[in-house]
């Protein structure tokens, strides 16, 4: 009787741990989930940006199958309004609203963010000499 019951409990302590590697398994991928780049109770500016690249648009919306409403050139200095990121066929891309002659958006990549106008002044001489 006691080779029986010790079967019993091994039987079931295999079907137990069975079970539970079956449950760690990952069947659909996961999208991790991201904070927002501006803080919702942030200030109504986060700081001045400096566009980097030769010259980029400004798009009506964060994507780039939008409308542009124009461009900026390297050392362009634009107040940045909000960060904000945005899904793109499964990717997560950063775009940056700003406000100059046009208020659109730029990626973030194409843009370098100052905390204060003196700073980005001083970045966009330097980039344009």
């Amino acid at each position: 009787m006691r080779t029986g019951v010790s079967f019993n409990y091994r039987c079931g302590s295999l079907v137990a741990a069975f079970l539970l590697l079956l449950s760690c398994t990952r069947s659909v991928e996961e999208i991790p989930l991201l904070p927002p780049p501006t803080h919702p109770l942030s200030r109504a500016l986060i700081g001045y940006g400096v566009v980097s690249a030769s010259y980029t648009h400004v798009m009506e919306l964060p994507d780039q199958g939008g409308i542009s409403l124009g461009y900026l050139r390297r050392g362009s200095v634009v107040p940045v309004l909000e960060r904000r990121y945005v899904n793109n066929q499964g990717k997560a891309e950063l775009w940056v609203l700003v406000e100059g002659n046009y208020r659109g958006w730029l990626k973030d990549d194409a843009i370098l963010i100052y905390d204060n106008e003196a700073r980005a002044k001083t970045a966009a001489e330097s980039m344009t000499q």
